[in-house]
């Protein structure tokens, strides 16, 4: 069974200050997804599924959709604040979304098989879509509980223009991963750790206690690039019930769902195992503004050099 490729498209992109996931940076307009889905195509994935906000819909579906439908099964689905269990309601001055987790549940009605998660924003690299492809394609008729992440080193996966979100990962022996946890602020530092700094010195994040922590430049990170199973739909249900029962996630209007939190839970029951697939491909996007003429000029290196067509669809 074709793997499907489920892109998270429904973030304002607020750092970036627009929809970004619209930005066209290719050499004929296209969007860092575009080149996502030609590399999922060109990796034997059958189907693309995007979650995305529902006030944006019609531009979508004009600007990018109608790209795809005569090369790829293309369907939608859509992220709300409302979308939640029976018996919980949006608390009183929430506006921020979810998290990545809830994006996720939302595609449970319309992927039945193996799938791939990313972000739009994100440029991961052909080889990044082969080896998680590879993964899913093999994994046996309903399989369950066997999972997959594609781990970016860290040093190759940051934005000169300020600092970014990751899940920095362990793993074990056999290449399964034993943690990961979302952080949001990783930036090559100074030695006081407060402001960017020179390509030689450390890179830190700011743990909950707001102190500045170093890192190897070859600790493996998320990428939200996932490899689920539909059960994975299932457990997701059971346990957002949970988030959503706990006070304090209630009473702060800005926690968040993320897909750290659900797999972390999973592995720590025993209840899957999730295989750190390696890659040494260097990560480029759109984190801020400034970050948008450095990757138009590395996305035309790799038309010059042959990689992707000038024109892709």
């Amino acid at each position: 069974m074709k793997p499907t490729l489920f892109l998270l498209a429904a973030g304002m992109g607020s750092r970036y200050g627009g929809l970004k996931q619209l930005d066209g940076l290719g050499p004929n307009g296209e969007t860092i997804m575009d080149y996502s889905i030609y590399d999922a195509i060109q990796a034997g994935f059958g189907k693309v599924v995007w979650v995305i906000r529902k006030d944006f819909e019609e531009q979508f579906r004009t600007q990018i959709l109608s790209k795809y439908e005569d090369k790829i099964q293309c369907e939608l689905c859509f992220q709300g604040l409302d979308a939640l269990p029976e018996g919980f309601s949006v608390p009183e001055g929430r506006v921020k979304p979810w998290g990545t987790n809830h994006a996720v549940l939302m595609g449970k009605d319309v992927i039945k098989e193996p799938f791939c998660v990313i972000n739009c924003d994100d440029f991961y690299n052909r080889d990044a879509f082969m080896v998680i492809g590879k993964f899913l394609s093999e994994l046996p008729e309903g399989a369950r509980n066997q999972y997959a992440m594609v781990g970016f080193r860290v040093g190759n996966t940051l934005s000169e223009n300020g600092t970014v979100a990751r899940g920095i990962c362990s793993k074990d022996a056999n290449d399964l991963l034993t943690t990961v946890v979302e952080r949001t602020e990783i930036v090559r530092c100074t030695e006081t750790g407060e402001q960017p700094g020179e390509p030689d010195q450390p890179i830190r994040y700011k743990d909950e206690d707001g102190r500045w922590v170093s890192v190897a430049d070859n600790t493996p990170v998320s990428m939200n690039m996932w490899g689920f199973t539909p059960d994975y739909f299932e457990y997701s249900e059971e346990y957002f019930k949970e988030f959503l029962s706990d006070k304090k996630n209630m009473e702060n209007l800005k926690a968040e769902f993320f897909i750290p939190l659900m797999v972390n839970k999973l592995i720590n029951e025993g209840t899957a195992t999730v295989k750190v697939l390696d890659t040494t491909s260097k990560w480029f996007g759109v984190t801020y503004a400034a970050d948008r003429q450095s990757t138009v000029d590395r996305i035309q290196q790799l038309v010059d050099e042959g990689v992707y067509p000038n024109k892709l669809f």
